[in-house]
């Protein structure tokens, strides 16, 4: 079989695929372009179009990612070809430590004390209890359900929310619209980890901002469309004043609808938003190539694992 790949250090990718399949031809999309339309499988994170539409017979796709957004949303996506997307493959654990920062971040008071540095201002606020910070987290996938499970060992009392019912150890789990409504009713810090699907986009708009309680905090590490901007910075109050209070206490935003983010964003410069570059959930290699090559070998035996379902966005 002849795989190309298609990511950011795609030469490490090709020559670490290379020793896991060595029955494989692995190139990568520098090859001429009379290779790559040779090409039987792509394995590629946010291929360009063009790219998409050179293999001739292509017989399987595995995205390099959990988020499949890119994907689909690409004009140049072929029809009918089966797509694999990677399973936690250790993200989770690193999104995690970047929630429970962000958790932490409000819970302790960090934003309040660096206000406090730029006014100079030595004042000691009382600690919040663990127990007393209910956490919200939307989308109990696999990636979801383990930052749940990880901020509840915590000591956070951790609500779950997902479209359909689920249970699961710890957590309080709500499902469908009204399960939202309550959950966003009482929770401290809310943390997003929905796919990009129709049903999900600006999911959190005014009326479910509104729904959260006065100072609440919201932590989006999953996509960028889950969130109207227009209504989170009208919820974030004024720019220009570092000590006003808006709604919402504060936001740490990891992914965007466009990235990377617009230099004249205005969260970029606003007193309560704080922004990293999608860097929450890096793919590791290592569990990330034995899941590349386990589907491969699926697809060639003509049994390929779970596959995405384009209508449903995941």
């Amino acid at each position: 079989m002849k795989v190309l790949v298609h990511i950011d250090d795609a030469e490490q990718w090709r020559d670490a695929l290379t020793e896991r399949l060595p029955e494989a031809e692995v190139i990568t999309s520098a090859a001429p372009p009379a290779q790559r339309r040779q090409a039987d499988y792509l394995a590629v994170w946010k291929p360009p179009e063009a790219l998409l539409r050179e293999p001739e017979a292509l017989r399987g796709i595995v995205n390099l990612g959990a988020g499949v957004d890119a994907l689909l949303n690409n004009p140049g996506l072929p029809e009918g070809v089966p797509i694999v997307k990677l399973r936690d493959a250790g993200m989770a654990e690193l999104i995690g430590d970047y929630v429970r920062y962000g958790i932490l971040h409000f819970q302790r008071d960090f934003d309040r004390y660096r206000r406090q540095q730029q006014a100079r201002a030595w004042r000691e606020h009382a600690v919040v209890d663990k127990a007393d910070w209910p956490v919200g987290v939307l989308g109990l996938g696999a990636i979801g359900a383990k930052v749940a499970a990880m901020v509840a060992a915590d000591g956070f009392p951790v609500h779950g929310w997902s479209r359909s019912p689920k249970r699961l150890e710890g957590i309080t789990c709500h499902h469908g619209d009204a399960g939202l409504d309550e959950l966003l009713g009482r929770v401290n810090t809310l943390v997003l980890l929905l796919p990009d699907t129709p049903a999900t986009r600006h999911i959190i708009d005014a009326r479910a901002l509104a729904r959260l309680p006065e100072r609440a905090s919201l932590i989006n590490p999953g996509r960028g469309t889950l969130i109207d901007e227009a209504a989170l910075l009208a919820a974030l109050g004024p720019s220009d004043d570092p000590a006003s209070v808006g709604r919402l206490r504060g936001a740490l935003l990891d992914a965007f609808p466009e990235e990377p983010l617009p230099e004249a964003s205005p969260l970029w410069t606003h007193p309560r938003a704080w922004i990293t570059p999608h860097m929450a959930g890096p793919t590791p290699l290592g569990a990330a190539l034995d899941q590349v090559a386990e589907a491969l070998r699926a697809f060639e035996a003509g049994k390929p694992q779970a596959t995405v379902d384009p209508a449903a966005g995941y």
